[in-house]
């Protein structure tokens, strides 16, 4: 029998010690640590090139580290992903799915990879908790890109993940429907208790949605905290001064505040 090195933390649902990523010369990720709390909605915020990612592709099995560990959902990522892949789904705007099949289809098949067990009664359920039934037959390239995102969704929720990581999870979406896409996850999340790890360029839609915040730059982590606590630490009034702050090397943190 083999035994699994044991997560570094208590219980977490990711849990990332001293990981680091290189490709040739250049180091993308450097030797960053952090874990995730089970039940709660972080955030993973960072410039272009800060290493968001390819942080999140370590993080789904399909880049291997160059250095470090990660555990996600108690599974090993290196030596077996294979036992949280099953547990855990990503969604992207920026990742498409095949385009000549239909909506339903692509539900179909990635149902069938997840194990699914009523196929079609999921497909249903999904189809009318993200009001897509009216796009169910149509080709996943005749989608304009708001439905796209809204069906991506739909993929990432296939399998009613425990864990799911999101990629802008509402661009490409008119304000209306983003704040709809919002409040879904937040209900999906209490409903569930699912873990939710999202990277976001929209700091208002991370002030609403998280609990946790870390922010990388140049490869590491530079801060973290709750979106409150962030505000307060650098004195400023919302989590994009802040965001603006830490990407530009303007370190306004308070003296004497808690890390």
């Amino acid at each position: 029998m083999t035994h699994l090195l044991a997560s570094p933390f208590p219980e977490p649902a990711i849990a990332v010690r001293d990981l680091t990523k290189r490709f040739g010369a250049e180091t993308a990720v450097d030797g960053i640590s952090f874990s995730v709390r089970p039940g709660s909605v972080t955030a993973l915020l960072g410039g272009n090139g800060a290493g968001k990612t390819t942080t999140i592709s370590m993080l789904l099995g399909l880049l291997l580290p160059t250095s470090g560990g990660i555990w996600v959902l108690g599974h090993d990522m290196i030596s077996d992903r294979h036992g949280a892949l099953p547990r855990m789904n990503f969604s992207s705007p920026y990742v498409d799915l095949p385009g000549r099949l239909t909506v339903r289809e692509n539900l179909v098949v990635y149902a069938h990879l997840y194990g699914v067990a009523d196929v079609a009664a999921r497909i249903k359920t999904l189809a009318g908790e993200l009001n897509i039934e009216a796009l169910l037959k149509k080709p996943y390239n005749k989608l304009s890109a708001g439905q796209k995102t809204r069906v991506a969704l739909a993929k990432a929720l296939v399998n009613q993940p425990d864990l799911l990581l999101l990629d802008e999870p509402t661009a490409s979406l008119d304000p209306d429907t983003g704040d709809w896409i919002r409040s879904y996850l937040k209900s999906y999340q209490a409903r569930t208790g699912a873990t939710i790890f999202l990277a976001s360029h929209n700091m208002s839609e991370v002030e609403r949605l998280c609990d946790d915040v870390l922010v990388m730059r140049a490869g590491r982590i530079h801060d973290h905290g709750t979106p409150r606590a962030l505000v307060d630490r650098y004195g400023r009034q919302t989590l994009e001064e802040v965001f603006l702050d830490i990407a530009r090397g303007h370190d306004r943190r308070s003296t004497g505040a808690g890390e």
